[in-house]
């Protein structure tokens, strides 16, 4: 028979519990259980018998960083401010670094977080500002916060007008260049871009339109690419009613004119 456990760490006291392990993090993080009195997170086996696993489920709602995500953005405006960026799960995870929300999960990138934290952050007067204090913008994100073309924004990077902060990587298959560095850019300088640099005719560069895609170029002759038109008769399709006949066979209006003679 193996002795009574006398120490339980989070996972421990979790599933002696029943309880998921987020919910007894939120718990010993908010005080609805007492600290540890064990060593570095962890408990005695009596503190954690004398807790009410009832009253832990009741005050424990999550959400995933998706939920998070979307009612961030949704108290940000239906429909989104003019050039205002959709908040992410990549912003969700900064904002739980930045220290705004609890993390409950194990995921770095894809963290729980707890539904009355979500609620309080968006109920903040200085939600707009939020993001752009503690989540960068990549390239595609900075031009859409200031209204322009991912090509005009390189300009701007181009003339030292905007320098980007930090970078990171991401990993695209191979098919797609594989892992690629991307700068990220500080949000708020992004937004005061055009108070800093007024002399940047800003209606008109914004007012610029997009250039169309261009059409699909065939490859030129020489190309590995190129394929030269077969001309001739074509060949017939697998299920058709057009048949190949055998070497050798004669055609019907041959054998017709066998027959009459």
């Amino acid at each position: 028979m193996s002795p009574r456990r006398e120490t339980y760490d989070e996972y421990g006291a979790a599933g002696r519990l029943g309880l998921p392990v987020a919910a007894w993090r939120w718990a010993a993080g908010t005080g609805l259980v007492p600290p540890p009195d064990a060593g570095r997170w962890e408990w005695t086996r009596t503190t954690v018998e004398a807790t009410e696993p009832e009253a832990l489920r009741a005050a424990f709602h999550v959400r995933n960083a998706h939920q998070a995500a979307e009612q961030l953005t949704a108290a940000l405006g239906d429909p989104l401010p003019p050039r205002r960026p959709a908040v992410t799960v990549s912003a969700v995870a900064r904002l739980v670094r930045a220290g705004l929300l609890a993390q409950l999960g194990d995921d770095p990138d894809f963290p729980i977080v707890h539904a009355d934290q979500v609620a309080q952050l968006a109920r903040r007067r200085d939600l707009p500002a939020v993001p752009d204090r503690h989540i960068p913008l990549g390239p595609d994100q900075a031009a859409h916060r200031l209204g322009v073309r991912r090509t005009d924004l390189d300009h701007l990077v181009r003339l030292g007008y905007l320098t980007p902060t930090h970078t990171t990587q991401v990993r695209y298959p191979a098919a797609q260049g594989g892992p690629t560095t991307i700068p990220l850019y500080n949000a708020q300088d992004v937004a005061l871009l055009d108070t800093v640099r007024p002399h940047i005719d800003w209606p008109a560069v914004r007012a610029t339109p997009a250039r169309p895609p261009l059409p699909p170029r065939r490859p030129r002759p020489g190309h590995p690419r190129h394929r030269p038109r077969r001309r001739g008769r074509r060949r017939p399709r697998r299920g058709s009613r057009m048949r190949s006949r055998p070497a050798g066979a004669a055609s019907r209006s041959t054998r017709l004119k066998g027959t009459r003679s």
